[in-house]
């Protein structure tokens, strides 16, 4: 069984990083239109609803010329070793949690 709950993790997990991606392509087309990330909205309706099950996803930190998405695990996804999975304007992701990046995006 820890098997298999490894893998919904890693499911859910997969989910939430996919949801907050989709909400920094809605801030890049944002930009496109208005020049600055100011004034962003983050539009979870586009992502996965099994994924906001387990992640809230949100935009912080808007600047004229950056932002922060951020999928934060609520549920049974809270304490996931991943922590937090973050991404930016220039695409670079994080993560909060002890294990390896390449573990959690």
């Amino acid at each position: 069984l820890p098997a298999y709950t490894d893998h919904e993790r890693r499911t859910r997990r997969a989910a939430g990083a996919s949801c907050a991606a989709a909400v920094a392509q809605q801030a890049e087309r944002f930009y496109t239109t208005n020049l600055t990330y100011t004034g962003f909205a983050a539009n979870t309706g586009i992502c996965e609803p099994k994924a906001l099950e387990f992640y809230t996803v949100s935009a912080g930190s808007l600047g004229a010329k950056a932002y922060t998405i951020t999928a934060a695990p609520k549920g049974r996804m809270s304490g996931d070793a991943c922590g937090d999975l973050t991404i930016n304007q220039a695409g670079v992701k994080a993560k909060t949690g002890s294990v390896a990046i390449n573990q959690c995006w």
